[in-house]
Protein backbone atom coordinates (compact mmCIF):
# COMPACT_ATOMS: atom_id res chain seq x y z
CA UNK A 1 0.00 0.00 0.00
CA UNK A 2 1.29 3.44 -0.95
CA UNK A 3 -0.01 6.60 0.66
CA UNK A 4 -2.95 4.73 2.18
CA UNK A 5 -4.22 3.57 -1.21
CA UNK A 6 -4.24 -0.15 -1.98
CA UNK A 7 -2.22 -1.14 -5.01
CA UNK A 8 -3.65 -4.60 -5.37
CA UNK A 9 -7.18 -3.83 -6.46
CA UNK A 10 -9.62 -1.08 -7.34
CA UNK A 11 -12.55 -0.41 -5.05
CA UNK A 12 -15.93 1.17 -5.45
CA UNK A 13 -18.27 2.97 -3.12
CA UNK A 14 -21.94 2.00 -3.09
CA UNK A 15 -23.88 5.12 -2.08
CA UNK A 16 -27.37 4.73 -0.59
CA UNK A 17 -30.21 5.31 -2.98
CA UNK A 18 -32.10 3.65 -5.79
CA UNK A 19 -33.12 4.17 -9.38
CA UNK A 20 -36.07 6.52 -8.87
CA UNK A 21 -38.82 7.19 -11.36
CA UNK A 22 -37.75 10.83 -11.38
CA UNK A 23 -34.21 9.99 -12.46
CA UNK A 24 -35.50 7.60 -15.11
CA UNK A 25 -37.86 10.27 -16.47
CA UNK A 26 -35.23 13.04 -16.56
CA UNK A 27 -32.65 10.78 -18.20
CA UNK A 28 -35.05 9.67 -20.91
CA UNK A 29 -35.98 13.30 -21.65
CA UNK A 30 -32.34 14.38 -21.71
CA UNK A 31 -31.39 11.42 -23.90
CA UNK A 32 -33.77 12.65 -26.60
CA UNK A 33 -30.90 14.99 -27.46
CA UNK A 34 -29.54 11.97 -29.32
CA UNK A 35 -32.54 12.03 -31.68
CA UNK A 36 -31.25 15.09 -33.53
CA UNK A 37 -27.84 13.50 -34.11
CA UNK A 38 -29.33 10.17 -35.17
CA UNK A 39 -31.94 11.70 -37.46
CA UNK A 40 -29.29 13.68 -39.27
CA UNK A 41 -27.00 10.65 -39.67
CA UNK A 42 -29.83 8.67 -41.23
CA UNK A 43 -31.40 11.38 -43.34
CA UNK A 44 -28.38 12.64 -45.25
CA UNK A 45 -27.47 9.37 -46.96
CA UNK A 46 -31.05 8.70 -48.01
CA UNK A 47 -31.61 12.17 -49.39
CA UNK A 48 -28.40 12.08 -51.42
CA UNK A 49 -29.62 8.89 -53.11
CA UNK A 50 -32.92 10.51 -54.22
CA UNK A 51 -32.90 11.40 -57.90
CA UNK A 52 -34.97 14.65 -57.61
CA UNK A 53 -32.59 15.94 -54.91
CA UNK A 54 -29.51 15.13 -56.98
CA UNK A 55 -31.02 16.58 -60.14
CA UNK A 56 -31.83 19.88 -58.41
CA UNK A 57 -28.69 20.45 -56.37
CA UNK A 58 -26.02 18.14 -57.82
CA UNK A 59 -26.86 17.70 -61.54
CA UNK A 60 -23.35 16.50 -62.44
CA UNK A 61 -23.70 13.58 -60.02
CA UNK A 62 -27.18 12.85 -61.33
CA UNK A 63 -25.89 12.81 -64.92
CA UNK A 64 -22.96 10.60 -63.96
CA UNK A 65 -25.22 8.11 -62.22
CA UNK A 66 -27.92 7.95 -64.90
CA UNK A 67 -26.21 8.51 -68.20
CA UNK A 68 -22.46 7.93 -67.96
CA UNK A 69 -22.09 4.17 -68.39
CA UNK A 70 -18.31 4.47 -68.65
CA UNK A 71 -17.99 5.44 -64.99
CA UNK A 72 -16.82 2.70 -62.64
CA UNK A 73 -19.65 1.49 -60.40
CA UNK A 74 -17.60 2.40 -57.32
CA UNK A 75 -17.21 6.00 -58.51
CA UNK A 76 -20.71 7.00 -59.61
CA UNK A 77 -21.29 9.22 -56.55
CA UNK A 78 -17.76 10.59 -56.20
CA UNK A 79 -18.35 14.34 -55.76
CA UNK A 80 -16.64 16.57 -53.22
CA UNK A 81 -19.53 19.06 -53.33
CA UNK A 82 -21.97 16.27 -52.53
CA UNK A 83 -19.88 15.15 -49.55
CA UNK A 84 -19.60 18.75 -48.33
CA UNK A 85 -23.40 18.66 -47.95
CA UNK A 86 -23.03 15.78 -45.50
CA UNK A 87 -19.76 16.63 -43.80
CA UNK A 88 -20.21 20.38 -43.22
CA UNK A 89 -22.45 19.60 -40.27
CA UNK A 90 -19.69 17.79 -38.43
CA UNK A 91 -17.14 20.54 -38.87
CA UNK A 92 -19.51 23.09 -37.35
CA UNK A 93 -20.37 20.61 -34.57
CA UNK A 94 -16.66 20.36 -33.77
CA UNK A 95 -16.35 24.12 -33.27
CA UNK A 96 -19.68 24.37 -31.43
CA UNK A 97 -18.71 21.70 -28.89
CA UNK A 98 -15.79 23.85 -27.73
CA UNK A 99 -18.12 26.79 -27.08
CA UNK A 100 -20.65 24.43 -25.51
CA UNK A 101 -18.12 23.31 -22.88
CA UNK A 102 -18.00 26.85 -21.48
CA UNK A 103 -21.79 27.20 -21.55
CA UNK A 104 -22.21 23.80 -19.89
CA UNK A 105 -19.84 24.67 -17.06
CA UNK A 106 -21.02 28.24 -16.39
CA UNK A 107 -24.76 27.97 -17.06
CA UNK A 108 -25.49 24.28 -16.60
CA UNK A 109 -26.13 21.23 -18.74
CA UNK A 110 -29.80 21.96 -19.54
CA UNK A 111 -28.98 25.38 -21.05
CA UNK A 112 -26.64 23.68 -23.53
CA UNK A 113 -29.37 21.19 -24.45
CA UNK A 114 -31.91 23.96 -25.00
CA UNK A 115 -29.46 25.93 -27.13
CA UNK A 116 -28.67 22.88 -29.24
CA UNK A 117 -32.34 22.11 -29.84
CA UNK A 118 -33.27 25.66 -30.89
CA UNK A 119 -30.35 26.07 -33.31
CA UNK A 120 -31.01 22.63 -34.82
CA UNK A 121 -34.67 23.62 -35.30
CA UNK A 122 -33.60 26.69 -37.28
CA UNK A 123 -31.25 24.62 -39.43
CA UNK A 124 -34.03 22.13 -40.22
CA UNK A 125 -36.31 24.94 -41.38
CA UNK A 126 -33.66 26.35 -43.73
CA UNK A 127 -32.83 22.92 -45.20
CA UNK A 128 -36.47 22.06 -45.78
CA UNK A 129 -36.97 25.32 -47.68
CA UNK A 130 -33.61 25.25 -49.53
CA UNK A 131 -33.51 26.77 -52.99
CA UNK A 132 -29.83 26.28 -53.72
CA UNK A 133 -26.70 24.57 -52.43
CA UNK A 134 -25.73 27.61 -50.33
CA UNK A 135 -28.97 27.31 -48.32
CA UNK A 136 -28.34 23.60 -47.88
CA UNK A 137 -24.85 24.22 -46.48
CA UNK A 138 -26.02 27.06 -44.18
CA UNK A 139 -28.75 24.82 -42.84
CA UNK A 140 -26.27 22.00 -42.30
CA UNK A 141 -23.93 24.31 -40.40
CA UNK A 142 -26.76 25.31 -38.04
CA UNK A 143 -27.68 21.64 -37.60
CA UNK A 144 -24.05 21.00 -36.69
CA UNK A 145 -24.07 23.69 -34.01
CA UNK A 146 -27.13 22.05 -32.50
CA UNK A 147 -25.49 18.63 -32.57
CA UNK A 148 -22.30 20.02 -31.00
CA UNK A 149 -24.18 21.49 -28.04
CA UNK A 150 -26.35 18.41 -27.51
CA UNK A 151 -23.53 15.88 -27.80
CA UNK A 152 -21.38 17.86 -25.39
CA UNK A 153 -23.99 18.19 -22.65
CA UNK A 154 -26.28 15.16 -22.79
CA UNK A 155 -23.78 12.35 -21.98
CA UNK A 156 -22.36 14.38 -19.07
CA UNK A 157 -25.88 15.07 -17.77
CA UNK A 158 -26.81 11.39 -17.89
CA UNK A 159 -23.61 10.25 -16.15
CA UNK A 160 -24.05 12.80 -13.37
CA UNK A 161 -27.74 12.08 -12.72
CA UNK A 162 -27.47 8.29 -12.69
CA UNK A 163 -26.60 6.18 -9.63
CA UNK A 164 -23.20 4.53 -10.18
CA UNK A 165 -24.56 1.02 -10.59
CA UNK A 166 -27.06 2.17 -13.25
CA UNK A 167 -24.87 4.75 -14.98
CA UNK A 168 -24.04 2.59 -17.98
CA UNK A 169 -27.67 1.70 -18.64
CA UNK A 170 -28.96 5.27 -18.34
CA UNK A 171 -26.10 6.83 -20.28
CA UNK A 172 -26.73 4.42 -23.13
CA UNK A 173 -30.20 5.87 -23.54
CA UNK A 174 -28.36 8.58 -25.49
CA UNK A 175 -27.05 6.04 -28.00
CA UNK A 176 -30.47 4.38 -28.06
CA UNK A 177 -32.02 7.69 -29.08
CA UNK A 178 -29.35 8.10 -31.77
CA UNK A 179 -30.30 4.72 -33.22
CA UNK A 180 -34.02 5.53 -33.01
CA UNK A 181 -33.30 8.79 -34.82
CA UNK A 182 -31.45 6.89 -37.55
CA UNK A 183 -34.30 4.40 -37.91
CA UNK A 184 -36.92 7.15 -38.08
CA UNK A 185 -34.87 8.97 -40.72
CA UNK A 186 -34.59 5.79 -42.80
CA UNK A 187 -38.35 5.24 -42.58
CA UNK A 188 -39.02 8.86 -43.55
CA UNK A 189 -36.64 8.58 -46.51
CA UNK A 190 -38.31 5.37 -47.69
CA UNK A 191 -41.75 6.99 -47.55
CA UNK A 192 -40.68 10.39 -48.88
CA UNK A 193 -39.06 8.82 -51.92
CA UNK A 194 -42.48 7.58 -52.99
CA UNK A 195 -44.04 11.07 -52.97
CA UNK A 196 -44.88 12.12 -56.50
CA UNK A 197 -43.70 15.49 -57.74
CA UNK A 198 -40.08 15.12 -56.64
CA UNK A 199 -40.35 17.10 -53.40
CA UNK A 200 -40.09 14.20 -50.95
CA UNK A 201 -36.57 15.28 -50.01
CA UNK A 202 -38.05 18.46 -48.48
CA UNK A 203 -40.15 16.29 -46.17
CA UNK A 204 -37.06 14.34 -45.13
CA UNK A 205 -34.99 17.43 -44.37
CA UNK A 206 -37.81 19.47 -42.85
CA UNK A 207 -38.94 16.77 -40.42
CA UNK A 208 -35.63 17.23 -38.58
CA UNK A 209 -37.58 19.97 -36.81
CA UNK A 210 -39.55 17.32 -34.89
CA UNK A 211 -36.66 15.83 -32.84
CA UNK A 212 -35.32 19.38 -32.38
CA UNK A 213 -38.63 20.44 -30.87
CA UNK A 214 -38.66 17.42 -28.57
CA UNK A 215 -35.30 18.20 -26.95
CA UNK A 216 -35.98 21.97 -26.90
CA UNK A 217 -39.27 21.62 -25.06
CA UNK A 218 -38.08 18.73 -22.91
CA UNK A 219 -35.01 20.60 -21.68
CA UNK A 220 -37.24 23.32 -20.23
CA UNK A 221 -38.56 20.82 -17.70
CA UNK A 222 -35.23 19.24 -16.76
CA UNK A 223 -33.48 19.96 -13.45
CA UNK A 224 -29.77 20.61 -13.34
CA UNK A 225 -27.52 17.93 -11.90
CA UNK A 226 -26.29 18.13 -8.28
CA UNK A 227 -22.72 18.19 -9.60
CA UNK A 228 -23.44 21.26 -11.72
CA UNK A 229 -25.36 23.02 -8.92
CA UNK A 230 -22.52 22.50 -6.45
CA UNK A 231 -19.99 23.67 -8.98
CA UNK A 232 -22.03 26.83 -9.67
CA UNK A 233 -22.31 27.76 -5.99
CA UNK A 234 -25.79 26.45 -5.13
CA UNK A 235 -25.08 23.90 -2.36
CA UNK A 236 -28.57 23.88 -0.84
CA UNK A 237 -30.24 23.29 -4.18
CA UNK A 238 -27.70 20.57 -4.93
CA UNK A 239 -28.40 18.76 -1.65
CA UNK A 240 -32.15 18.97 -2.21
CA UNK A 241 -31.80 17.67 -5.77
CA UNK A 242 -29.52 14.83 -4.66
CA UNK A 243 -32.10 13.69 -2.10
CA UNK A 244 -34.80 13.78 -4.74
CA UNK A 245 -32.96 11.83 -7.44
CA UNK A 246 -31.65 9.19 -5.01
CA UNK A 247 -35.01 8.73 -3.26
CA UNK A 248 -33.48 9.04 0.22
CA UNK A 249 -32.23 11.64 2.70
CA UNK A 250 -29.15 9.53 3.41
CA UNK A 251 -26.99 11.29 0.83
CA UNK A 252 -24.39 12.93 3.08
CA UNK A 253 -21.53 10.72 1.90
CA UNK A 254 -22.22 11.28 -1.79
CA UNK A 255 -22.86 14.98 -1.23
CA UNK A 256 -19.60 15.39 0.66
CA UNK A 257 -17.73 13.77 -2.22
CA UNK A 258 -19.40 16.16 -4.66
CA UNK A 259 -18.32 19.10 -2.50
CA UNK A 260 -14.75 17.80 -2.36
CA UNK A 261 -14.75 17.42 -6.13
CA UNK A 262 -16.13 20.94 -6.53
CA UNK A 263 -13.48 22.37 -4.23
CA UNK A 264 -10.83 20.66 -6.31
CA UNK A 265 -12.40 22.08 -9.47
CA UNK A 266 -12.31 25.61 -8.06
CA UNK A 267 -8.53 25.37 -7.93
CA UNK A 268 -8.51 24.88 -11.69
CA UNK A 269 -8.76 28.26 -13.40
CA UNK A 270 -7.74 27.08 -16.84
CA UNK A 271 -9.25 23.61 -17.48
CA UNK A 272 -8.05 23.58 -21.09
CA UNK A 273 -4.43 23.84 -19.97
CA UNK A 274 -4.84 21.75 -16.83
CA UNK A 275 -6.23 18.83 -18.79
CA UNK A 276 -2.74 18.49 -20.26
CA UNK A 277 -1.23 17.76 -16.85
CA UNK A 278 0.46 14.42 -16.33
CA UNK A 279 -2.15 13.20 -13.82
CA UNK A 280 -4.89 13.48 -16.47
CA UNK A 281 -2.90 11.68 -19.15
CA UNK A 282 -5.10 8.57 -19.07
CA UNK A 283 -8.38 10.47 -19.36
CA UNK A 284 -7.05 12.72 -22.11
CA UNK A 285 -5.81 9.71 -24.07
CA UNK A 286 -9.24 8.05 -23.86
CA UNK A 287 -11.05 11.27 -24.80
CA UNK A 288 -8.98 11.42 -27.98
CA UNK A 289 -8.56 7.78 -28.96
CA UNK A 290 -12.02 6.38 -28.21
CA UNK A 291 -13.97 8.84 -30.43
CA UNK A 292 -11.23 8.59 -33.07
CA UNK A 293 -11.51 4.80 -33.10
CA UNK A 294 -15.31 4.97 -33.02
CA UNK A 295 -15.28 6.66 -36.42
CA UNK A 296 -12.55 4.38 -37.79
CA UNK A 297 -14.76 1.34 -37.19
CA UNK A 298 -16.26 2.29 -40.55
CA UNK A 299 -19.78 2.58 -39.15
CA UNK A 300 -20.33 5.90 -40.86
CA UNK A 301 -19.76 4.24 -44.23
CA UNK A 302 -22.92 2.30 -43.43
CA UNK A 303 -24.99 4.86 -41.52
CA UNK A 304 -24.29 7.98 -43.59
CA UNK A 305 -24.30 6.39 -46.99
CA UNK A 306 -26.19 3.11 -46.60
CA UNK A 307 -28.63 3.88 -49.47
CA UNK A 308 -25.80 5.22 -51.65
CA UNK A 309 -23.64 2.21 -50.81
CA UNK A 310 -26.38 -0.30 -51.57
CA UNK A 311 -27.22 1.56 -54.77
CA UNK A 312 -23.56 1.45 -55.73
CA UNK A 313 -23.38 -2.32 -55.34
CA UNK A 314 -26.43 -2.95 -57.48
CA UNK A 315 -29.57 -2.42 -55.39
CA UNK A 316 -32.40 -0.37 -56.88
CA UNK A 317 -33.40 2.97 -55.38
CA UNK A 318 -36.30 1.71 -53.25
CA UNK A 319 -34.41 -1.48 -52.38
CA UNK A 320 -31.44 0.52 -51.13
CA UNK A 321 -33.65 2.68 -48.91
CA UNK A 322 -35.44 -0.41 -47.58
CA UNK A 323 -32.09 -2.05 -46.78
CA UNK A 324 -31.17 1.08 -44.81
CA UNK A 325 -34.42 0.70 -42.83
CA UNK A 326 -33.51 -2.90 -41.99
CA UNK A 327 -30.07 -1.81 -40.80
CA UNK A 328 -31.64 0.94 -38.69
CA UNK A 329 -33.96 -1.56 -37.04
CA UNK A 330 -31.04 -3.88 -36.24
CA UNK A 331 -29.18 -0.89 -34.78
CA UNK A 332 -32.02 -0.08 -32.38
CA UNK A 333 -32.58 -3.67 -31.24
CA UNK A 334 -28.87 -4.37 -30.70
CA UNK A 335 -28.49 -1.22 -28.57
CA UNK A 336 -30.89 -2.76 -26.03
CA UNK A 337 -28.41 -5.62 -25.59
CA UNK A 338 -25.83 -3.12 -24.44
CA UNK A 339 -28.27 -1.27 -22.18
CA UNK A 340 -29.18 -4.42 -20.27
CA UNK A 341 -25.66 -5.87 -20.04
CA UNK A 342 -23.22 -2.97 -19.66
CA UNK A 343 -23.55 -2.69 -15.87
CA UNK A 344 -23.33 -6.47 -15.47
CA UNK A 345 -20.63 -7.71 -17.84
CA UNK A 346 -18.81 -4.37 -17.96
CA UNK A 347 -17.49 -2.03 -20.62
CA UNK A 348 -14.39 -4.01 -21.60
CA UNK A 349 -16.22 -7.25 -22.40
CA UNK A 350 -18.62 -5.46 -24.75
CA UNK A 351 -15.79 -3.56 -26.43
CA UNK A 352 -13.79 -6.73 -27.07
CA UNK A 353 -16.70 -8.90 -28.21
CA UNK A 354 -18.13 -6.20 -30.47
CA UNK A 355 -14.73 -5.51 -32.01
CA UNK A 356 -14.22 -9.17 -32.86
CA UNK A 357 -17.67 -9.44 -34.43
CA UNK A 358 -17.17 -6.29 -36.52
CA UNK A 359 -13.80 -7.49 -37.74
CA UNK A 360 -15.15 -10.82 -38.99
CA UNK A 361 -18.14 -9.19 -40.71
CA UNK A 362 -16.03 -6.52 -42.44
CA UNK A 363 -13.71 -9.14 -43.88
CA UNK A 364 -16.66 -11.17 -45.16
CA UNK A 365 -18.47 -8.16 -46.68
CA UNK A 366 -15.29 -6.92 -48.38
CA UNK A 367 -14.63 -10.36 -49.81
CA UNK A 368 -18.22 -10.78 -51.05
CA UNK A 369 -18.10 -7.43 -52.86
CA UNK A 370 -14.67 -8.29 -54.29
CA UNK A 371 -15.97 -11.58 -55.70
CA UNK A 372 -18.86 -9.92 -57.54
CA UNK A 373 -17.32 -6.61 -58.61
CA UNK A 374 -13.55 -7.04 -58.43
CA UNK A 375 -11.74 -3.80 -59.20
CA UNK A 376 -13.71 -3.02 -62.35
CA UNK A 377 -16.94 -2.24 -60.51
CA UNK A 378 -18.87 -4.19 -63.12
CA UNK A 379 -21.24 -6.96 -62.09
CA UNK A 380 -24.66 -7.89 -60.80
CA UNK A 381 -25.72 -9.30 -57.45
CA UNK A 382 -28.27 -12.15 -57.38
CA UNK A 383 -31.04 -11.77 -54.79
CA UNK A 384 -29.78 -14.58 -52.53
CA UNK A 385 -26.24 -13.22 -52.65
CA UNK A 386 -27.57 -9.73 -51.85
CA UNK A 387 -29.52 -11.10 -48.90
CA UNK A 388 -26.36 -12.62 -47.41
CA UNK A 389 -24.51 -9.35 -47.99
CA UNK A 390 -27.19 -7.42 -46.07
CA UNK A 391 -27.12 -10.11 -43.34
CA UNK A 392 -23.41 -9.67 -42.65
CA UNK A 393 -23.71 -5.89 -42.77
CA UNK A 394 -26.49 -6.18 -40.19
CA UNK A 395 -24.30 -8.39 -37.98
CA UNK A 396 -21.57 -5.79 -38.27
CA UNK A 397 -23.99 -3.02 -37.27
CA UNK A 398 -25.20 -5.13 -34.32
CA UNK A 399 -21.64 -5.57 -33.09
CA UNK A 400 -21.12 -1.82 -33.24
CA UNK A 401 -24.48 -1.08 -31.62
CA UNK A 402 -23.66 -2.97 -28.42
CA UNK A 403 -20.02 -1.93 -28.21
CA UNK A 404 -18.32 1.05 -29.85
CA UNK A 405 -21.59 2.87 -30.52
CA UNK A 406 -22.87 3.45 -26.97
CA UNK A 407 -19.56 2.90 -25.16
CA UNK A 408 -17.89 5.54 -27.31
CA UNK A 409 -20.13 8.08 -25.59
CA UNK A 410 -20.41 6.43 -22.16
CA UNK A 411 -16.77 5.89 -21.21
CA UNK A 412 -15.45 9.38 -22.02
CA UNK A 413 -18.39 11.00 -20.20
CA UNK A 414 -17.77 9.12 -16.95
CA UNK A 415 -13.98 9.22 -16.54
CA UNK A 416 -13.21 12.93 -16.09
CA UNK A 417 -13.08 14.62 -12.66
CA UNK A 418 -15.43 17.57 -12.22
CA UNK A 419 -12.71 20.20 -12.59
CA UNK A 420 -12.03 19.29 -16.22
CA UNK A 421 -15.22 17.44 -17.14
CA UNK A 422 -16.66 20.05 -19.51
CA UNK A 423 -13.32 20.50 -21.26
CA UNK A 424 -12.82 16.73 -21.45
CA UNK A 425 -16.24 16.12 -22.97
CA UNK A 426 -15.66 18.96 -25.42
CA UNK A 427 -12.46 17.24 -26.56
CA UNK A 428 -14.35 13.96 -26.88
CA UNK A 429 -17.07 15.54 -29.03
CA UNK A 430 -14.59 17.61 -31.05
CA UNK A 431 -12.45 14.60 -31.95
CA UNK A 432 -15.58 12.62 -32.75
CA UNK A 433 -16.89 15.36 -35.04
CA UNK A 434 -13.47 15.96 -36.63
CA UNK A 435 -13.12 12.35 -37.72
CA UNK A 436 -16.80 12.10 -38.59
CA UNK A 437 -16.22 15.08 -40.88
CA UNK A 438 -13.11 13.44 -42.33
CA UNK A 439 -14.80 10.11 -43.01
CA UNK A 440 -17.91 11.78 -44.44
CA UNK A 441 -15.83 13.99 -46.71
CA UNK A 442 -13.49 11.25 -47.86
CA UNK A 443 -15.78 8.22 -48.09
CA UNK A 444 -17.03 8.52 -51.66
CA UNK A 445 -13.50 9.21 -52.94
CA UNK A 446 -12.15 6.32 -50.83
CA UNK A 447 -14.83 4.01 -52.23
CA UNK A 448 -13.86 5.07 -55.75
CA UNK A 449 -10.13 4.42 -55.20
CA UNK A 450 -10.03 1.59 -52.62
CA UNK A 451 -13.16 -0.15 -53.93
CA UNK A 452 -13.87 -3.33 -51.90
CA UNK A 453 -10.57 -2.76 -50.10
CA UNK A 454 -12.31 -0.01 -48.12
CA UNK A 455 -13.79 -2.69 -45.86
CA UNK A 456 -10.34 -4.23 -45.32
CA UNK A 457 -9.02 -0.75 -44.48
CA UNK A 458 -11.53 -0.34 -41.66
CA UNK A 459 -11.05 -3.95 -40.54
CA UNK A 460 -7.37 -3.18 -39.95
CA UNK A 461 -8.31 -0.30 -37.68
CA UNK A 462 -10.71 -2.54 -35.73
CA UNK A 463 -7.77 -4.82 -34.92
CA UNK A 464 -5.79 -1.86 -33.58
CA UNK A 465 -8.62 -0.41 -31.50
CA UNK A 466 -9.54 -3.77 -29.98
CA UNK A 467 -5.94 -4.23 -28.85
CA UNK A 468 -5.98 -0.68 -27.44
CA UNK A 469 -9.00 -1.51 -25.29
CA UNK A 470 -7.55 -4.84 -24.17
CA UNK A 471 -4.32 -3.30 -22.87
CA UNK A 472 -5.19 0.26 -21.83
CA UNK A 473 -8.82 0.58 -20.73
CA UNK A 474 -9.61 -0.46 -17.14
CA UNK A 475 -13.10 -1.53 -16.14
CA UNK A 476 -15.22 1.41 -14.94
CA UNK A 477 -18.55 -0.24 -14.18
CA UNK A 478 -20.17 0.54 -10.80
CA UNK A 479 -17.50 3.12 -9.87
CA UNK A 480 -18.96 6.45 -8.62
CA UNK A 481 -18.17 9.17 -11.11
CA UNK A 482 -16.34 11.35 -8.57
CA UNK A 483 -14.17 8.41 -7.41
CA UNK A 484 -13.05 7.33 -10.87
CA UNK A 485 -9.47 8.43 -10.15
CA UNK A 486 -8.88 5.15 -8.29
CA UNK A 487 -9.53 3.15 -11.44
CA UNK A 488 -6.60 4.85 -13.12
CA UNK A 489 -4.47 4.84 -9.96
CA UNK A 490 -4.67 1.05 -9.80
CA UNK A 491 -4.17 0.31 -13.52
CA UNK A 492 -0.84 -1.35 -14.25
CA UNK A 493 0.06 1.19 -16.98
CA UNK A 494 -1.68 4.44 -16.01
CA UNK A 495 -0.76 4.41 -12.30
CA UNK A 496 2.72 5.68 -13.16
CA UNK A 497 1.18 9.03 -14.15
CA UNK A 498 -0.78 9.59 -10.92
CA UNK A 499 0.90 10.56 -7.64
CA UNK A 500 -0.70 9.73 -4.28
CA UNK A 501 -1.39 13.41 -3.63
CA UNK A 502 -3.43 13.55 -6.85
CA UNK A 503 -6.10 11.36 -5.25
CA UNK A 504 -8.54 13.54 -3.31
CA UNK A 505 -9.53 12.86 0.30
CA UNK A 506 -12.85 11.20 -0.44
CA UNK A 507 -11.22 8.61 -2.66
CA UNK A 508 -8.53 7.86 -0.07
CA UNK A 509 -11.12 7.30 2.64
CA UNK A 510 -13.12 5.12 0.30
CA UNK A 511 -10.07 3.03 -0.49
CA UNK A 512 -9.14 2.56 3.17
CA UNK A 513 -12.53 2.13 4.75
CA UNK A 514 -14.91 0.58 2.21
CA UNK A 515 -13.12 -1.87 -0.04
CA UNK A 516 -15.22 -3.51 -2.69
CA UNK A 517 -13.81 -5.33 -5.67
CA UNK A 518 -14.10 -3.90 -9.16
CA UNK A 519 -12.96 -5.63 -12.31
CA UNK A 520 -9.75 -4.28 -13.74
CA UNK A 521 -7.64 -4.82 -16.79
Amino acid sequence: MAGGIPTSRCVSKDYPGKLTGYVLFTCIIAATGGLIFGYDIGISGGVTSMDPFLEKFFPSVYHQEKEDTSTNQYCKFDSQLLTVFTSSLYLSALLASILASTVTKLLGRKVSMLTGGIVFLLGAAINGAAKNVAMLIIGRILLGIGVGFANQSVPVYLSEMAPARFRGMLNMCFQLMITIGILCANLVNYGANKIEGGWGWRVSLGLAALPAAIISIGSLFLPDTPNSLVDRGQPEAALKMLCRIRGTDDVKEEYDDLVVASQESKKITHPWSNILQRKYRAQLTMAIMIPLFQQLTGINVIEFYAPVLFKTIGFGNNASLLSAVIIGLVNVCATFVSIFTVDKVGRRALFLQGGTQMLICQLIVGTMIAIKFGTSGVGEIPKVYAAFLVLFICLYVAGFAWSWGPLGWLVPSEIFPLEIRSAGQAINVSVNMLFTFGIAQAFLAMLCHLKFGLFYFFAGWVVIMTAFIAFLLPETKNVPIEEMVLVWKEHRFWRRFIADEDVHVGAVEMANDKPKGVDQA
